[in-house]
């Protein structure tokens, strides 16, 4: 996956970037706090070692080279295909079972001070299915006879009343200020997973802490479903029951029922 990214016949030798991926997934599978840290446990904890295929006197590379392939050498994209790699072979081995489906979504805090923020206007963001919404309206007011609704907002300029100020982190902009009755008011994400009843995770989507889990319900699901066909539950808490999931979620059902499948919410 990273073979164009290196040449085989100048520079210094390069450290395995398997080993990079490796140490970086030790990282993130016991909380470690810094890659600095990272190392210093690698070469401590023979278990790390092991796992890297390291001997007790194999040097560990740098924490500034792993930090340097991450953030300039390997491409977003990388991410995504060992998480995929590492799914097929799971689905290969017949490890993953996709008939029933869980899909929630869980917060994580930005390395972000709350009180460091400034006020921006964030315009209102139409929901993803306000087009939709508007055209099966707009046909159901011509079947009765009815003139399309009017559209007087197709300025890209926005108007008085059509945003509102929005606190914006100075140290982490892309994240979004989390606000929920029974939770700390502070910066972060929010990442949305769909699992099988094995917890095999089979797709993600990460945005701003500050979108509502139903706005991204209909990308994960549908990517989800794409993927493994035989699905025939999707289960979901209380905050997914609004009544576009629960349209998408009846249209589902009477697709998979013409194929054969049944899909329930």
């Amino acid at each position: 996956m990273v073979e164009h990214l290196y040449s085989e016949d100048s520079g210094r030798p390069a450290a395995d970037p398997m080993v990079l991926v490796k140490m970086a997934l030790l990282q993130h599978l016991y909380g470690i706090r810094s890659l600095r840290q990272t190392v210093m446990e690698i070469n401590m904890n023979i278990a790390y070692r092991w796992f890297l295929h390291y001997d007790l006197d194999t040097k560990v590379p740098h924490f500034a080279t792993v930090s340097y392939a991450f953030a300039t050498r390997f491409p977003s994209e990388l991410f995504e295909e060992i998480f995929a790699w590492v799914l097929e072979a799971a689905v290969e081995r017949k490890f993953v079972e996709a008939k029933r489906v869980f899909i929630d979504a869980t917060h994580i805090k930005a390395s972000a001070n709350r009180k460091k923020h400034r006020k921006v206007l964030a315009q209102h963001t139409a929901c993803v299915y306000d087009d939709q919404l508007r055209a099966e309206i707009d046909a159901d007011r011509a079947a009765h006879g009815k003139k399309p609704l009017k559209d007087d907002d197709h300025d890209d300029e926005p108007k008085h009343g059509s945003g509102r100020m929005a606190k914006e982190s100075t140290s982490d902009p892309e994240s979004g200020l989390f606000v929920k009755s029974d939770h700390k008011v502070e910066f972060a994400y929010t990442a949305y997973v769909s699992c099988d009843e094995h917890n095999f995770v089979l797709n993600c989507e990460v945005t701003p802490g500050n979108v509502h889990d139903s706005k991204v319900f209909d990308t994960v699901c549908e990517r989800t479903v794409e993927a493994f066909p035989d699905v025939e539950t999707v289960a979901v808490d209380a905050g997914y029951k609004t009544p576009w999931i629960c349209k998408t979620m009846g249209e589902t059902c009477r697709l998979h029922i013409k194929s054969g499948i049944l899909s329930q919410l």
